[in-house]
């Protein structure tokens, strides 16, 4: 135990770094006696790797007890208040136990890993979110650049300001912040035990009925006063303009009247929505470590959209087509790099449409699909005529199929890779009628673009001078080319069901592929899994 402590003491990459280039006489000397805080401490560290890594480079000594540690006790209590504020579990951190401690002085081994404990929480959860996304649904594949927590204790027990060092955590994206405010605006929404509910039924102006009063009142509870023009039983124009104003600040159209779904919202707590913004705020966290002011692709999926910012600003928008929602077909969330574009591209056909698709009707009629060419390992196109397509199945058939380069490519005039292990990326397609609907979720997992050429305009703004030269030079050819993109562009494929538009409004999408259902279904599990904890 004293070994492992003196080594816990040591800075662990200074003492890599010595055992690498330092004879053993110019080590520097191990500490063989520890003080019983110390050791009680280096115990109490044990299971946590980023608490450990911060007392060993702290030399075992406390940072949040004593009157030294007050302020930074402070700072952290008035973080943990803003838990809900942030869609997090309040009871996850503890915040009402950390204020008693901190009232009775806070001074021991115990009440400094319990500080300690709940910074190592929060600024986890709140940085880079409360779940692993890659454990809620197979189709997310995005990886959380999480800060370590050894760096950002080390961070707050330097900061001259720790109060400011913990407000720099949470995302700094204005669209974080208009989710926040969102989600405020949702849980006022909310009416009070004691107002009365709405009888349900369909209310209008110029009805006159009890339920109206009672309507009246409810609305009143979340700060959607009307003073009645006459009888308050009497549904009025203030009345009908209070409703419509309730209703646009509940994602409801705002009609002015008050309808079934107007009713049912009105009576109960929160909802849908602020389900959905919660989960929106989580997605945000997730997104920690990508640049977002940069220049980058942004694809919402539930959108059906995709477009380019700079430096926080639009510009560039499309419609896109997206994978269906079929569990082998969703298109999936990461972030890659855009590394170029292929202009005439050939389209390998995926090996799974290959034998699922195509090699029934191979089967069945040699000549069928003759548009694509069978070809070997090597690449080289098989005559037709040569193969039994028989006496293969879905398991042995040794052949690729691929098309060239044409009007009628799947692929259509340019693609746009981002190498990924999924295979994905963005392409045209001949198949245009699909961009005129709502719901676009036709592919078998790539994203087809509405306005392609345009795209690939925008992307090679900047490091050529005539981006529409170039590529309709490329075009032109008639030949596969490829034109690299200078720098890379960050591509993101986001799922947000709920998001601020450029005014800050929160547009509302459907969860097409059900995934907003599993990441709010896992947030609330987290916030009883802590609650039962704590018990």
């Amino acid at each position: 135990m004293v070994v492992a402590a003196a080594l816990a003491a040591m800075p662990r990459v200074a003492a890599a770094q010595a055992l690498d280039v330092a004879p053993v006489a110019a080590l520097p000397a191990p500490r063989l006696s520890f003080s019983e805080q110390e050791m009680q401490l280096a115990q109490q560290v044990a299971d946590h790797p980023g608490l450990a890594d911060f007392y060993g480079t702290n030399g075992l000594k406390p940072v949040f007890t004593g009157a030294e540690g007050a302020a930074r006790r402070a700072a952290l209590i008035e973080a943990l208040g803003q838990a809900a504020s942030h869609g997090l579990p309040p009871t996850r951190y503890r915040q009402a136990a950390l204020r008693t401690l901190d009232r009775e002085g806070a001074d021991t081994v115990e009440e400094e890993i319990r500080f300690a404990r709940a910074f190592a929480d929060w600024s986890r959860d709140v940085s880079g979110g409360i779940l692993d996304p890659r454990r809620v649904e197979p189709g997310i594949k995005r990886e959380v650049q999480r800060p370590r927590t050894g760096d950002l204790l080390r961070a707050f027990a330097a900061a001259a300001d720790p109060v400011a060092m913990l407000a720099a955590l949470p995302p700094q994206d204005a669209r974080y912040e208009a989710l926040r405010q969102a989600l405020a605006r949702q849980s006022q929404l909310v009416a009070p035990g004691d107002a009365p509910r709405v009888p349900e039924g369909l209310w209008r102006e110029g009805t006159s009925d009890p339920a109206v009063a009672a309507l009246r009142v409810r609305l009143a509870s979340v700060g959607f006063a009307a003073v009645p023009m006459g009888s308050p039983l009497t549904y009025d124009g203030a009345l009908a303009q209070a409703v419509a104003a309730y209703q646009k600040a509940a994602g409801l159209p705002a009609d002015g009247v008050a309808g079934p779904r107007t009713v049912a919202r009105l009576n109960r707590g929160t909802g849908p929505e602020a389900e959905a913004i919660l989960v929106a705020l989580e997605r945000m966290r997730w997104m920690r470590g990508h640049d977002l002011n940069a220049r980058h692709v942004w694809v919402n999926l539930p959108e059906f959209n995709a477009r380019i910012y700079e430096n926080g600003r639009e510009v560039f928008e499309t419609r896109v087509v997206i994978g269906k929602a079929n569990r082998e077909f969703e298109t999936p969330e990461f972030s890659e790099t855009m590394k170029y574009m292929v202009v005439n591209p050939r389209w390998n056909v995926p090996r799974s449409i290959t034998v699922k698709e195509y090699l029934p009707r191979l089967q069945a009629n040699r000549h069928a699909v003759g548009h694509l060419d069978v070809v070997d390992g090597a690449g080289n196109v098989i005559a037709r005529d040569r193969i039994d397509f028989r006496k293969y199945s879905a398991k042995t058939f040794p052949y690729r199929m691929r098309q060239k380069p044409s009007d009628d490519n799947a692929l259509g005039q340019v693609k746009f890779m981002f190498p990924n292990p999924w295979n994905i990326y963005l392409h045209d397609t001949p198949t245009k009628h699909l961009f005129n609907q709502s719901s676009r979720a036709y592919s078998h997992g790539c994203i087809r673009v509405g306005r392609p050429v345009d795209l690939a305009h925008e992307l090679l703004k900047g490091q050529v001078e005539s981006p529409e030269a170039v590529f309709s030079k490329a075009l032109k050819s008639g030949r596969e080319t490829y034109l690299n993109l200078r720098p890379p562009v960050p591509v993101h494929l986001v799922y947000f069901t709920a998001f601020p538009d450029e005014s800050g409004q929160i547009r509302r999408f459907p969860d097409i592929y059900g995934r907003d259902a599993l990441v709010h279904a896992a947030l609330v599990k987290a916030g009883l899994d802590s609650a039962a904890a704590d018990e």
